[in-house]
Order: C-alpha cells, then structure tokens, then sequence
C-alpha cells in the first residue's frame, strides 16, 4: 500500500450479475408459492390421492430453493454464458485426459472429503444443532450427505480435466493430509475460511427456510387488507422469505461453471467477529449484551389508535424490508457472507455500497423505537437507544471490513467504490455529512 489519493472515479463499472437473474429467481419462487398454495385444488383436479392440504411444510421450503434456483441457473448458463467467463478459470476447449488428471482430483477428493468430515464432526458434537429449527439442518444434511460424497467424486474429476489450474485450495489441503507434495499454508487456510462459510451459514439458512415459507403458503391477504399491522406485517414477511430463499440458493451453488465459486473469504478476524456477532449463537442482539427490546414495545403499540399514522409507519417498514430483500435478490446464485464472488454494482448497490445494512438498521429504529419505553423510564429510553446504536456500531464496523477485503481483491471494486464516493446518492451524502464531523487527510491507497 502507498500513501496518496484516489484517482479521480470514471465510470460506475458494470455488474458482475444482470438485473433479471435475481428476478427469476423470485418468478420461480412465485411459481412453486402458487402451486403449494393451490395443492388442494390440483389434487381434485387431476383427481390425485392423499389428504388435500396446502404445502406449507419443511420440505416444501426446501423444493422452493430449487424452483428459485432453475430459472437463474438456466439463464445465466444458456443467455449469459457465465461458464465462459475467464474468471471460473475453465477452458472448455482444452480437456486433458483423466490419466494426466486422476491423481490431483484423488488429492482433492480427499480435501473435500476430509472438510466435510470435520464439518460433520462440529455439527454432531455442537448440541446447538440439535436444538429448536437447527434439527430440521441438521436432518437435510444428514439426508444429503452419501449423495454430495458420491457426487463429487464425478464431479471433481470432470472439472479438473478443465480447470487451467485444477490445484486449487482443497487440493492443497489435500496434500498437506496425504503428505506426498509439497503444498502452500496460505492456500489451505484460504479453503478453510471458504469452507467455515458455508458450513456456518448453510446450516443457519436452512433452519429459518421454513417458518417463512409455512406463513406465506397459508396468508389470506384479504382478510388483513383493513389493518395496517396485519397487512403490513404479512408484506415484512414476504420480503423476508425472498431474501432466505436466494440467499439458500448462493450458499448451495457455489460452483465453478456458474462463475458462482467463492474466489476468496475474509481474511481479516475483524471481518468475522463482527459478522458473526450477528448471527446465532453468537448474536449479541437478541438476548445478549446488545439486547434494544427490554422494556420496550414496538411500533403498533406506540401508534396504536392513529390508523392513518400505522399505515404510514407500516409502509417505511414495508419499503425498509423490500430494500433489504432487494440487496439479496440483487446477488443472484452469488450471495453469501464474508465472500467475494465478483462485484455488484447495479439494483439497491448503485445508491449505497451497503444497502443490506443500511436498511436493515433503519426498520429496527422505525419498528422498535427505542427512545419510548413501556415503563415510561428514562433509563430504559436512554439504554435502549445506546444500544440500538452500537448494534449500527457493529455493522459499520462490518462493512468497512468488507470493504478493505474487497478493495484488495479486484480493481473493479476499487473503481466502482470511487465512483459511489462522488456519484451514489446515499454513499455520497454520508461521505460529506462524515467529512464535516471528522475532517481527514489523504488515506491509503491500495497499490494496483
């Protein structure tokens, strides 16, 4: 790194994911949503056996993932031809025979192999998964595991033939384990941190598939349509269930060919203590030390009586969720935490680098107010306010980890940060409100 300023920003860099492949992922979701809630139907239509009832199980919310999943896959295989681009490091043209192969893809099967055993082993032994919406993970895991070890066995080997370079991280995990050649530290760490990613998250998105998904199959909407707190309540939860459902697809599809596979994880342990301070168990906000609701009450209680107030209220918080939802169904097959999978730009990424968080902090403001506590205590207001703030704390703190990782990574992201400095609207004002406050002199510059 050298000292300076940033070059002047150019233009605001393309996306790395279109627009329309998250799109499709909702049209398919919407597709599989309408089938479940008309089962009964269908099943007396084609005269079909079993009990008529609506899908709204666990097992429904799994096969939406998939119905999310197609649409996005087929799109961007058949219209954008991601497997071409140059950053899945594939060259179809050039397959080498599985003798010139074989044993890299033994080495790396065995990596892959050995990751999935530990992952396991911490699953089995952790009896937080096994408790309350973790037992369902913990069952789809379980019934998945002999096929996923079956599967990769093809599938290594018929990627490698591919891969310009088929000694990737797993492989060299699995050469530091079998001990035959020599192998890089960095690039076995580099496999862990990937891998931690998605053993944690996975297990967390799947056990939050199914209540969502069990609330929108069985709404009456038009039974809610005169109360503010119900409709709106019920749009919240709408918009929740897109953001789990691509979100389950990003984590499930990390593959070479989609040009989806994680090209590196947070490096930096700042990066994930303060990401998984968001997230159970380690979250701080629901019953931890940063707990806002303690004596508190939320927004229908407050407006309670002022119909005209609940719905304008009701609809910051509905247009607070689609945004949220927006900044994960903007990723397409690429979203996960602590990753770089290559670089929005478009959607809700145009207008702040951070739209997720940004809007995510301020429903729980709109939804909670804490500065109001039931109580009527002034030490309740003043705690609960304090610590609704350094919950925010968290994710700026969040953020600029993200960022210094990505602004090591790609020179697209340098570029696209740049321009949302002097052109995105949110990110612009929050600049200049911040260079008022706290006035600074040139900052690093990372080296290209």
């Amino acid at each position: 790194m050298s000292s300076g300023s940033r070059k002047a920003a150019g233009a605001l860099p393309p996306s790395d994911v279109p627009a329309i492949v998250g799109l499709l992922g909702l049209a398919g979701l919407f597709t599989w949503l309408a089938i479940c809630r008309c089962w009964p139907q269908l099943m007396e239509l084609f005269g079909l056996p079993g009990p008529h009832m609506r899908l709204d199980g666990p097992y429904a919310s799994v096969v939406a993932t998939l119905f999310c999943a197609l649409p996005m896959v087929a799109w961007s295989l058949l219209v954008e031809k991601v497997h071409r681009n140059p950053s899945t490091g594939i060259d179809w043209d050039n397959p080498r025979p599985i003798s010139a192969i074989i044993d890299i893809s033994v080495t790396k099967i065995a990596g892959l192999w050995a990751t999935w055993a530990v992952i396991g082993f911490i699953y089995c032994v952790a009896r937080y998964y096994w408790d309350g919406q973790y037992r369902f993970s913990m069952e789809m895991m379980g019934f998945l595991a002999i096929p996923l070890f079956l599967l990769s066995v093809p599938y290594v080997i018929w990627l490698d033939r591919l891969l310009k370079d088929p000694r990737d991280h797993a492989w060299h995990f699995g050469a530091m384990l079998i001990g035959r050649e020599p192998y890089c530290p960095e690039h076995v760490r580099a496999h862990w941190r990937a891998w931690a990613v998605k053993g944690f998250f996975t297990a967390f998105m799947i056990s939050i598939l199914p209540g969502g998904w069990n609330t929108m199959v069985n709404a009456e909407p038009d039974r809610v349509l005169g109360d503010p707190v119900a409709f709106c309540t019920l749009l919240i939860e709408m918009f929740f269930v897109f953001d789990v459902q691509i979100g389950m697809v990003g984590y499930l599809l990390t593959f070479r060919p989609l040009d989806a596979h994680i090209r590196s994880a947070n490096p930096f342990l700042a990066g994930w203590v303060a990401a998984l301070l968001c997230y159970p168990p380690f979250n701080m906000m629901g019953t931890g030390p940063l707990d806002y609701h303690v004596n508190g009450a939320d927004w229908s209680q407050w407006l309670g009586g002022h119909p005209a107030l609940l719905w304008a209220w009701g609809a910051v918080l509905v247009f607070l969720t689609a945004a949220y939802a927006w900044a994960t169904v903007a990723f397409g097959l690429r979203f996960s935490n602590l990753t770089y999978r290559g670089v929005l730009t478009n959607g809700p990424y145009r207008f702040t680098r951070h739209p997720a968080y940004l809007s995510k902090n301020a429903f729980w403001w709109f939804s909670t107010m804490p500065f109001l506590a039931a109580t009527g205590s002034v030490t309740d207001a003043v705690r609960n306010t304090v610590l609704l703030a350094l919950v925010g704390a968290v994710y700026y703190w969040r953020a600029k980890t993200e960022e210094k990782h990505l602004l090591a990574e790609d020179p697209k992201y340098r570029a696209y940060y740049d321009w949302m400095e002097e052109n995105a609207l949110i990110t612009r004002s929050l600049s200049r409100l911040k260079s008022l406050i706290r006035p600074r002199g040139p900052r690093l510059q990372i080296a290209e």
